[in-house]
């Protein structure tokens, strides 16, 4: 049996995505009221951020892979505009259906697709951008879901990925009391669901920190790697360039 980590637990590769689903079924409903407790409404101006380094361009081909609720892909499509094309995917239907009566609820109507980014059901060089938020920490292969991101990415494509990352030293303490004392207390008043939030406190801490994301782009052919760190490395946008 080969296995993986889910949070802090070892389990068969082939049950993480399982048992990720599972995760993101129960916090769907309440995913969008619990980003804005979680954070304190940071993630909008994390979010914003990536948008504005997307730097994208009337026509533009993107892809939004693992992205929920919608807020990446409602930004985008404004930005490409009637020419353009933005696909929102992600591997969970809850999440997806959520985000998608998000978009048309705000008149945005995009085609969506649930797929597994390890396995991305488009042809090679196609997108000018592709973007995963708060999304790769929780696949299983994250160098196989990095290099399907390089296929689908035409030359000089660009790659965004908006993930939580590794704090500064002098916010550790506080940011661990954080996670696993308060998170799961909102979880369990605001969703019902304690176990899911403790879950993605834990996952934060087996993803890779920046540098090691940035060689784990780079080993998987992304040409150009630079990160920024965003609210003393709580979170930290990831951009690669493809050769």
């Amino acid at each position: 049996m080969t296995t993986t980590h889910f949070g802090f637990q070892s389990v068969d590769e082939q049950d993480k995505a399982r048992r990720v689903r599972g995760v993101f079924d129960s916090v769907a409903p309440k995913y969008d009221v619990m980003n804005d407790l979680m954070s304190g409404g940071l993630h909008r101006a994390w979010k914003a951020y990536t948008v504005m380094v997307a730097n994208l361009r009337e026509g533009d081909e993107v892809l939004d892979i693992a992205g929920g609720t919608g807020d990446l892909a409602m930004a985008f499509s404004r930005k490409v505009g009637r020419t353009g094309r933005v696909v929102h995917t992600d591997i969970n239907a809850a999440m997806l259906s959520t985000g998608r009566d998000r978009l048309i609820n705000a008149g945005i109507v995009l085609p969506t697709a649930v797929c597994d980014a390890e396995q991305l059901p488009f042809p090679d060089n196609h997108f000018d951008l592709v973007s995963v938020a708060f999304g790769l920490r929780n696949m299983t292969h994250k160098d196989r879901a990095l290099a399907e991101m390089v296929r689908v990415l035409k030359p000089r494509g660009r790659l965004l990925v908006l993930e939580f990352s590794k704090v500064a030293k002098p916010l550790e303490k506080a940011y661990d009391w954080y996670s696993f004392k308060v998170l799961p207390w909102l979880g369990q008043r605001v969703a019902g669901d304690s176990e899911s939030y403790r879950y993605l406190a834990e996952s934060i801490r087996m993803h890779p920190g920046q540098q090691e994301l940035k060689a784990l782009m780079q080993a998987n052919g992304f040409g150009h790697v630079d990160y920024h760190n965003l609210t003393g490395g709580v979170a930290a946008l990831h951009v690669g360039i493809k050769c």
